[in-house]
């Protein structure tokens, strides 16, 4: 199993945590994308939990401001960000008023034709953004379906290795992903040696905390950041189960129809994409046999 001694496969046991922690669920969706739940029935189950709540829906911020009204409730303002090519990445930030600043500036103005499309931004753009501003930058579910999680073919191994010098840091367990790609992604987070944080990625108040983030440090946002941007952080958590995900996905059926045709096309170009570079690795595959094959002749004659 992937672990530096700081990513754990097993269920967090919350209530041993939050005596010497902070305890943040560091993805968390609402109603206000694709989640089931309001802020006011996810503050009442962190406060229940004992824990902190990164609100991070996708390029929306209403909910993360709305989470932080409620100050009993350690909380981040967060956004889940999708790029031009379909993938996602987020951004974490210390003040609600930086997280206002980049959105209505940077996000809001590129936005596609549904909040669940994509920005007109690139994924370098993105993070060069992000970087204006005091903010942590993760990369969710690097290894996934499809293209949403960084580590897929729409980038080319230079590039991905420059994305992945450039942002702070991988969520190395997603309770949401399946179990043999979180282990690749807790590998990549191992092996970067950049910062991991871990995240329900939830859709519903039963995923809040299947995944958490910890560290021993003030129970407040702004002190979670600065234990995950400096190393302290760890990860503990496991994957909901198969029918807990065929929940999660029917809670995902909120997102406007307008939204579907796009996606769709996404779908597509990814799906040549993949069929493309599947036939170019066939195709090296068969010269490199016959090469060998003519070589072997040659010298037996």
């Amino acid at each position: 199993m992937p672990e530096n001694n700081k990513i754990f496969f097993e269920k967090p046991d919350i209530l041993l945590l939050r005596r010497d922690h902070a305890v943040f669920d560091m993805h968390f969706h609402t109603c206000y994308t694709d989640g089931r739940d309001t802020v006011k029935m996810i503050a009442a189950r962190a406060r229940a939990l004992g824990i902190g709540i990164a609100i991070t829906d996708h390029n929306d911020i209403r909910g993360a401001l709305e989470m932080n009204k409620y100050k009993d409730v350690p909380s981040i303002p967060g956004i889940e960000i999708t790029s031009r090519e379909g993938t996602h990445i987020l951004v974490y930030f210390d003040q609600t008023q930086h997280l206002k600043k980049f959105y209505s500036k940077y996000i809001k103005p590129l936005l596609g034709s549904d909040i669940m499309s994509s920005t007109r931004l690139s994924m370098e753009e993105i993070v060069h953004c992000a970087k204006l501003f005091p903010s942590v930058t993760i990369f969710p579910h690097p290894y996934c379906v499809a293209y949403t999680g960084i580590c897929n073919l729409n980038f080319e191994q230079a590039r991905l290795e420059r994305l992945l010098e450039s942002v702070d840091g991988i969520e190395v367990i997603n309770a949401g992903n399946i179990h043999r790609w979180n282990l690749r992604c807790a590998l990549l987070g191992v092996n970067l040696k950049k910062a991991i944080t871990g995240g329900s990625d939830g859709h519903s108040l039963y995923h809040m905390g299947k995944v958490v983030t910890y560290a021993a440090c003030e129970k407040s946002g702004p002190a979670m950041l600065d234990a995950v941007k400096d190393g302290r952080a760890c990860v503990v958590g496991k994957e909901i189960n198969l029918f807990r995900k065929v929940a999660a996905s029917s809670a995902k059926l909120n997102i406007p129809a307008s939204a579907y045709p796009e996606r769709l096309g996404k779908n597509i170009r990814y799906s040549y994409r993949v069929i493309h570079v599947k036939s170019i690795f066939i195709r090296q595959q068969l010269r490199l046999r016959f090469y060998r094959r003519g070589n072997k002749l040659h010298r037996l004659f």
